[in-house]
Order: C-alpha cells, then sequence, then structure tokens
C-alpha cells in the first residue's frame, strides 16, 4: 500500500491480541492515507488474481496475487489477514499470525568469545589472501576495511566472471563470494572456480541474506564451503574466517601490514570514513541498505 500513497502518512502497527503458555498472537497493521477502495471491491480484494480495478494495476503495477497469499500464509500461521478503507480517505490492511516465544541462539562450543576473535584473526591469521567477489561498490569499501583491519590481503572482483579469471591467475586462501553479481551469479563462479581448482581449497564462503534451505543446499552442491549472513557483523565474519583460513606458516617472511593492535577501534574509524554510510551510535548503515555492521567499542 505504500506505492499506492502519492502524499501523507503510512503508519505501521503492531500489537499482541492474546498471549498465552504456547506462544503469542500478533496483528501487525499498515494504514496510509492513499486512494482508498470501494466496498464493493474490498470484499473481493482478497481473492487471487483481483485488483481494486484494472487502472490502479496499470498505474501501480502488481498482479493481485499478493494478498490473497497472505491471507494464506496468515491462516496457515493461526492468524487471518483483512482490510478496511475508505474511498479518497484511505486504508489499514492487517494481518495476524500466532508466533512461538524467541529464545537466544545458542552458541557453538567451538565459537570464539566476539570481543577477543578480531584480535585471534590478527594474531594467528594476518597476511592471508582474500578474494573479494562483490559488485557493489560501497559493499566492497566496507568488506575491504573489514578484512583489512585484522591485517588480511584483499583483492577485488567486480563480477562473477572477473572472480574466476583472477581466482584462476592468482593463489587466494580464501573467496568472499556475492550471491548476485552481473556476467555470472556467485553460484555459477562458483562452479567455474572449481571446475578447474577443484574442490578442496580454495575455501569459498557465499555472501547472501537468503536463509532459506534450497539456497544454502545449492550453494553447497556447487562447491562452496561455507556462508556469511548480509548484513554483515565483522565478529561474525571474523568467526567464520578463523574457521576456514588456513593458519599462517611462521616460516615465510612477513610482507603483510602490521595489523592494528586495536582491530575493534581501527575499523571504527575506517568505516565511518567511507562515504555512503550513515553512522549512528554504534551501527553503520549504508545508504543502499546492502550493509549494516555493528562496531564493538572494545579493543580486541
Amino acid at each position: 500500500m505504500m506505492t499506492l500513497t502519492e502524499r501523507g502518512r503510512v503508519v505501521l502497527r503492531a500489537r499482541v491480541e492474546h498471549e498465552d503458555e504456547a506462544g503469542l498472537l500478533v496483528r501487525f497493521e499498515v494504514e496510509d492515507t492513499g486512494i482508498g477502495i470501494a466496498p464493493a471491491q474490498l470484499a473481493q480484494l482478497f481473492e487471487a488474481f483481483q485488483q481494486a480495478d484494472d487502472s490502479t494495476s496499470r498505474r501501480f503495477g502488481g498482479t493481485g496475487l499478493g494478498l490473497a497469499i497472505t491471507r494464506r500464509l496468515a491462516r496457515l500461521m493461526g492468524g487471518d489477514a483483512g482490510a478496511a478503507s475508505e474511498p479518497g480517505q484511505g486504508s489499514r490492511f492487517w494481518f495476524s499470525a500466532r508466533l512461538r516465544r524467541g529464545q537466544p541462539p545458542a552458541l557453538e562450543a567451538t565459537a570464539l568469545p566476539a570481543r577477543t576473535v578480531a584480535a585471534e584473526l590478527a594474531g594467528a591469521r594476518a597476511g592471508a589472501r582474500i578474494l573479494l567477489a562483490e559488485d557493489n561498490l560501497i559493499n566492497q569499501e566496507v568488506a575491504v576495511e573489514i578484512l583489512r583491519a585484522v591485517g588480511l590481503r584483499v583483492d577485488i572482483a567486480g563480477h562473477g566472471r572477473d572472480a574466476v579469471d583472477k581466482a584462476r591467475a592468482n593463489d587466494y586462501d580464501l573467496i568472499l563470494m556475492d550471491m548476485q553479481m552481473p556476467e555470472l551469479d556467485g553460484v555459477e563462479a562458483t562452479r567455474a572456480i572449481r571446475a578447474v581448482l577443484g574442490r578442496e581449497r580454495p575455501p569459498i564462503l557465499a555472501m547472501t541474506a537468503n536463509a532459506f534451505d534450497e539456497d544454502r543446499q545449492r550453494c553447497l552442491a556447487a562447491g562452496m564451503d561455507d556462508f556469511v549472513a548480509k548484513p554483515v557483523e565483522p565478529d561474525q565474519l571474523y568467526a567464520v574466517l578463523m574457521k576456514w583460513l588456513p593458519p599462517r606458516d611462521h616460516s615465510v617472511p612477513d610482507t603483510r601490514e602490521t595489523a592494528p593492535s586495536a582491530p575493534s577501534e581501527d575499523l571504527h574509524r575506517r568505516l565511518s570514513a567511507i562515504d555512503g554510510l550513515d553512522f549512528s551510535g554504534n551501527r553503520l548503515k549504508s545508504r543502499c541498505c546492502m550493509v549494516c555492521v555493528r562496531v564493538s567499542q572494545r579493543s580486541g
């Protein structure tokens, strides 16, 4: 409904309608001051392939399936969906769903404490060579600063085919592979790299916002080894890198840049300097809504 509001306001609401030992019944609403819907049209709006009128479909787009799917999903989740509207005044759409109470995620026994993982990575893996396959320029800057803050060396591939070419030509310790890129997407690029270099190394980590099991299975089948969730959280990225990067060979002369003694403070400074990021409190958020990182104030 936001797309149907040329002026005025849009209000979002959420409230608990019922609570018991099994969970919560939560109602979500969006109310606008848009064009409104006549009562006769409102009655059929939740049927498949229905729009308020044909001109709405042509002007604002849409197939007329969204509300039908929303109601079906809401009912499958023990709730419902509906709407109230007045032509020329606006509309209020709502859905409810029965939700279980959340539990804090359990940490793996092998996970490093968040406050030490940056220092641990800087001490044990600094100098490792990373290929970052990412087409978004702001995301590139953010990821490069996060990686360089712990002494890692980074090359950038701006699209999937570039990633394949660079992986063939260089010896990387690990590849960070964005899933949505021009030329070749992350899955196709990974298949091409594995076809040349084999499946053993280097580790390839998917950078993805897709949390569905089928997406992850597709990544694993293509030859990827693990996942880094978007929005990127530095401590979580560092923990995954500790898992997959090979230990430094101290017999080899160290030609890397000196790793900062306080990685989180240095990272805070580096990220704050990037044009295109908004800083508020301990969070930096890309204006393109692709990257969001929480920066710890603790050193090491």
